[in-house]
């Protein structure tokens, strides 16, 4: 009994995940399938060159994953999005890692609320599409350092921009300058104002962001991109 059930663990084992690739370049598709090829118990089992084809790729070779460009003509928006929500409607148990060239933060967080398995930039090292398919194979998400990079920037900028449309011209100089390390002292003699103005305007400064302490306002300018 042991020996059967040990034969029929090495058979689920060896059994070869099923990958479709789409990309509408031709010789990225090739070389997408090339390096999946050596990718251990991988088995290519079809390839689309626009979101059409994908869907009857997929109807036609049931697999396990998918991989797929963003941009692919086929799609109803063009964006690439409405694709990947057809995909996880129509096969929600098909691991997808989606590749792409996009640099806009905010599409690049509403692929991944899609719910896809993985998310990475060509520009990333190529060996990084083995790490997003394992883990997407295990139901767990995998973002790149490049989009992670892309979005995390956004963000900083979102938070500066805030700050920047929060305090005046004048209060954020100050309020920068405060944050750079400089004393309320050296700061009045560098802007030619008095001492008086300068500590009321970082007091001013600081109320508007509901901040009570420099150890806040520090950690704030850190955060906020105020200081790098």
């Amino acid at each position: 009994m042991e020996d059967q059930e040990t034969m029929h663990d090495t058979a689920e084992i060896s059994t070869p995940v099923r990958a479709i690739i789409a990309d509408d370049h031709p010789l990225v598709l090739l070389a997408i399938e090339n390096l999946m090829g050596t990718y251990p118990n991988m088995q290519i089992v079809g390839r689309a060159a626009d979101a059409t084809e994908l869907f009857m790729e997929v109807d036609r070779s049931p697999c396990d994953l998918v991989l797929m460009d963003l941009y692919m003509p086929g799609g109803l928006d063009g964006s690439g999005l409405d694709v990947i929500r057809q995909f996880k409607t129509r096969y929600p148990d098909v691991a997808l890692v989606v590749l792409t060239m996009e640099t806009e933060a905010a599409a690049l967080q509403k692929v991944i609320s899609l719910g896809v398995g993985g998310l990475v930039s060509k520009r990333d090292r190529i060996d990084l599409i083995h790490v997003a398919v394992v883990m997407a194979l295990a139901r767990e998400c995998y973002v790149g350092p490049a989009v992670r990079t892309l979005i995390a920037d956004a963000a900083l900028a979102q938070r500066l921009d805030l700050v920047r449309s929060t305090l005046s011209r004048r209060e954020l100089e100050v309020f920068t300058q405060y944050a750079s390390g400089f004393a309320v002292s050296e700061i009045a003699a560098r802007l030619g104002r008095s001492v008086k103005t300068i500590s009321a305007q970082k007091c001013t400064a600081m109320r508007k962001l509901s901040l009570h302490s420099d150890a806040e306002l520090f950690r704030f300018a850190a955060e906020h991109g105020v200081i790098s």
